[in-house]
């Protein structure tokens, strides 16, 4: 289990800087995902935000194609796009890899979020 300081990635924005973390296990667990599914390969990992969830809006980890407006963020040895909308509900946020006796996934640590909800997918 790492216990190293996040990384971050930051990108220009016309009105600042965008700043999105991932920690070590993250990284780890995309380089892992990315090496196992052909579909990943030449792409980069997508963090988003889409509506849903028990608490309005929920987080989507997906391997993408970089677009027009978005921003491209190089943490560690891989490439991360978040696009113009999802930035600014993730900007400061800490993405990491949890594995406990609930399941494993991607959790985010959002200054963003005003609340969420149990399950810890969702936030509002």
């Amino acid at each position: 289990m790492s216990t190293s300081l996040p990384e971050i990635g930051t990108a220009p924005a016309a009105s600042g800087e965008f700043a999105l973390s991932l920690t070590d296990r993250a990284v780890d667990k995309v380089k892992d995902f990315a090496s196992k599914m052909p579909e990943a390969n030449g792409k980069a990992l997508r963090v988003f935000i889409q509506g849903g969830g028990c608490s309005g809006f929920q987080y989507g980890f997906t391997f993408d194609d970089q677009k027009p407006n978005d921003f491209v963020l190089a943490i560690k040895d891989i490439s991360v796009l978040v696009d113009r909308m999802s930035a600014t509900k993730l900007h400061g946020a800490t993405v990491d890899w949890l594995e406990d006796f609930r399941g494993a996934g991607f959790s985010v640590e959002n200054p963003n979020a005003t609340g969420g909800c149990g399950c810890g997918k969702s936030f509002s």
